[in-house]
């Protein structure tokens, strides 16, 4: 019934895959999303004049801490001992965005995709809840994995 999916058992049903057995290497991911506001909200986080104050610390605190619980998030995922995490932003006045990049890093036997995703995810929500109070059409847009490296599948790294 599996078909070769790993993440299936004989009769078809979600598994965790044993990586028991698989070798420990080095392992980065990096992610990234990007929040859109309008210019006068953009403004106002570039002034730090935000009704519920720093919006970037809080959100990459909040990205940091969605890393080291992505495997109470997600299903089947591995719990895994980080070694490091960091969320970084770049604001462009122009475009009236914040891209937000999280990296993930350890020595391990599954790679750390996941939690540089929910990373990123939970840093732009926790942005959001903090630009809310001033506009409620924030956009949240463009999850996805820019790059990981480590493991059997080796490097990747989006176009």
């Amino acid at each position: 019934m599996s078909s070769g999916f790993t993440h299936l058992d004989s009769e078809g049903r979600a598994r965790m895959v044993d990586v028991g057995a698989k070798d420990e290497t080095e392992r980065r991911a990096v992610a990234r999303a990007v929040v859109r506001m309008d210019p006068e909200t953009f403004g106002l986080l570039s002034r730090q004049a935000l009704p519920k104050g720093d919006a970037f610390n809080t959100a990459r605190l909040a990205g940091i801490q969605a890393a080291k619980k992505t495997a109470d998030l997600i299903p089947l995922c591995h719990p895994l001992s980080l070694s490091y995490v960091d969320v970084r932003f770049a604001p462009d006045e122009e475009a009236a965005t914040v891209a937000i990049e999280a990296e993930a890093r350890l020595r391990g036997r599954t790679g750390v995709e996941m939690e540089a995703m929910t990373a990123a995810s939970v840093a732009a929500l926790a942005l959001y809840d903090m630009l809310k109070a001033v506009q409620k059409d924030v956009v949240i847009e463009r999850v996805r994995l820019v790059s990981k490296s480590g493991g059997k599948s080796g490097e990747f790294t989006a176009e």
